[in-house]
């Protein structure tokens, strides 16, 4: 599926500095670090707890920043982060579905929210295999794999700027995973910028450029690396 971003705005895509965010009253983020330039594949890697999901919903404009500076695609998130909603998209554990409605209702749902159009719908449940009866059955009577599939179709139906993928291989067979790595790819040859989280270190190792790790909400200078340069990571 051809993917085409909005005009890219000037400067790093992700630009946090002493960014602060707060679980309650837990600093999930612990004062980050972090540019992220366009047409980047970036891999977060920490152990469980350790930021990753915050700082992925938090670049979303999902999760306020109590502290520092975080700009992404050029947007303050810290004065206001409506406006980069509809310019990202989140692949989450939550799959933001609605089950009462079919395949094809939640992608155009989904691609209207984001000014897209019926080809980018059609494309996207093509894309996603699920052009033939599935567009028709509702989400709740879907596998793990197809409601996966589903939401995949949801995001790249909207063209984001910035993909912003938890788990992006979760609930997915082998066609699926292989699917799921085309699509980033495609993605960033358009123009798009990915960050993703994931355990399955080995296959995200040879998808990212770059690698980085988080630790106790904070992301240490030597710990951003191209991923060539990580074990399992030679292409």
């Amino acid at each position: 599926m051809e993917q085409t971003s909005a005009a890219l705005t000037s400067g790093p895509v992700v630009h946090l500095r002493g960014a602060v965010a707060l679980l309650g009253r837990f600093p999930a983020l612990a004062g980050v670090d972090l540019d992220i330039d366009a047409r980047r594949i970036v891999l977060l890697r920490g152990a469980n707890g350790a930021g990753k999901t915050t700082l992925l919903r938090t670049l979303a404009g999902l999760v306020p920043v109590a502290g520092g500076d975080a700009v992404v695609l050029g947007v303050d998130l810290v004065a206001d982060p409506r406006p980069v909603r509809h310019r990202v998209g989140m692949l989450g554990h939550a799959t933001g579905l609605y089950d009462e409605l079919t395949v094809g209702d939640n992608v155009r749902f989904w691609a209207r929210a984001a000014g897209a159009n019926p080809t980018d719908v059609e494309q996207a449940l093509s894309r996603l295999g699920l052009d033939g009866r599935l567009r028709s059955v509702a989400v709740g009577r879907l596998s793990a794999g197809q409601r996966r599939r589903t939401s995949l179709a949801c995001l790249i139906a909207r063209r984001p700027e910035l993909w912003l993928l938890d788990e992006p291989h979760a609930g997915l067979d082998q066609e699926g995973r292989d699917l799921v790595d085309a699509l980033v790819r495609e993605a960033v040859s358009a123009g798009a910028t990915v960050v993703l989280s994931s355990h399955e270190l080995d296959r995200s190792l040879q998808l990212a450029d770059t690698v980085v790790t988080i630790a106790g909400g904070i992301v240490r200078p030597d710990s951003i690396l191209p991923a060539d340069q990580i074990d399992g990571g030679a292409r």
